[in-house]
């Protein structure tokens, strides 16, 4: 949670705060709900996982709005841990207030393999009780590319942390039947046990979050919302004058007027 100075940075545990971080999430809960239609997360992909473990989810990249959906999904499955993640120290110049919702900063040129991350991350994952948030593309990235690739710190990390969960987390934004678009979550297979060398699990890392983003894309191009548990209902209606017309013409008929485009 702390930008980088030469080869020194300030514990991210001595700078997060846990009354801020319940502050910004109702904000967050606010902000998006008015840019979203729902927040939605798969139901087949729940995360179920062994107690007394630290926890990397590591994320695909595929826009600004990642960071603010992640943080309600920890909320959501994750609430009795202390979330952290990393974010480039120039970036994080401009946003301090987010040293205190456990982000950190490393520089940018040696993010994902660079000793300060790696020394970080693992004194973190020292607490059982720990999750690391890791958009492991180190970039942005539409989640229709293929193959699916990360940078390689990740596999270090865990190589380092053999205690530590993986699980992979897809993320995607489609526009469905309303004004406002959906932000869709899926959570992939967890991977346990870290022996192996990096060079060998980082292809397994990416070859689960590949799985999950598939299997989000598909259950995105079904519009069916009961494949989904809503983690957030957001806004809703066409507005302006299609709304006002539909209001009048419901009141004309007497029936109750229902907001959403894709409601008769």
């Amino acid at each position: 949670m702390a930008a980088a100075q030469g080869n020194s940075a300030v514990d991210p545990r001595h700078q997060r705060s846990p009354r801020f971080v319940r502050y910004f999430t109702r904000y967050t809960r606010r902000y998006v709900g008015r840019s979203f239609h729902a927040v939605r997360v798969s139901r087949d992909s729940l995360p179920e996982l062994p107690p007394g473990r630290p926890v990397i989810v590591y994320a695909n990249h595929p826009s600004w709005w990642d960071p603010l959906i992640v943080l309600l999904l920890t909320d959501r499955f994750f609430a009795g841990r202390s979330a952290y993640g990393p974010m480039n120290s120039e970036t994080l110049k401009k946003y301090g207030f987010m040293r205190r919702l456990g982000v950190f900063g490393v520089r940018q040129n040696w993010l994902w393999s660079g000793a300060q991350f790696l020394k970080l991350g693992e004194d973190l994952l020292r607490d059982p009780a720990a999750l690391l948030v890791v958009t492991a593309q180190g970039r942005l990235v539409d989640p229709r590319e293929r193959p699916v690739l990360l940078m390689p710190g990740i596999a270090y990390l865990a190589r380092r942390v053999p205690a530590a969960i993986l699980l992979p987390l897809a993320l995607e934004y489609p526009f469905w039947d309303e004004r406002y678009p959906e932000a869709l979550a899926r959570f992939g297979a967890p991977v346990l046990g870290h022996d192996r060398m990096p060079a060998r699990l980082l292809p397994l890392l990416q070859r689960h979050l590949e799985e999950a983003m598939d299997v989000l894309a598909r259950d995105a191009l079904s519009r069916d919302p009961s494949r989904f548990l809503p983690v957030l209902e957001g806004s809703i209606g066409v507005g302006g004058v299609y709304d006002v017309w539909r209001r009048a013409r419901a009141g004309l008929l007497g029936q109750s007027f229902r907001p959403g485009h894709g409601d008769r």
